[in-house]
């Protein structure tokens, strides 16, 4: 457990976190959409969008926070994890734009990944209130 908790308390896990999360986004991004059974209702693209990036929005508060756990400095590391994940998500827009099937450069899609970026990191700060 305490080898858990070490782990926990590395950066570098969480930066790797990220990196998975991105090259997730990536792979997912480079192939035409197709919602299982159940996702498909409006407006589920944009739901689908904000609930990832909440996830990447939250590993990159992480890692920024880990950096200096003992100052946090949270005007900072939310605005690093919110800058990093929001431009993930332009970047996944634009990425899209040249995958057969896929519409990119979508300005709603892009407020999704930027909301749920915002409300990922934000989450992160509050829980990391609430456990100590």
């Amino acid at each position: 457990m305490k080898r858990i908790r070490q782990l926990l308390r590395s950066p570098w896990l969480w930066l790797a976190a990220f990196a998975i999360w991105f090259a997730t986004l990536w792979v997912l991004s480079s192939e035409a959409r197709h919602f299982p059974a159940g996702l498909d209702f409006k407006f589920s693209d944009k739901l689908i969008h904000f609930c990832y990036f909440f996830g990447g929005g939250l590993v990159a508060a992480a890692f920024f926070f880990r950096l200096q756990p003992a100052t946090p400095n949270w005007r900072r590391i939310l605005l690093l994890a919110i800058l990093a994940a929001g431009l993930t998500g332009a970047l996944d827009e634009y990425h899209q734009s040249f995958v057969f099937g896929r519409s990119g450069n979508d300005l709603p899609d892009f407020i999704a990944d930027l909301l749920g970026s915002i409300v990922g990191a934000f989450t992160l700060k509050a829980a990391r209130r609430l456990l100590s």
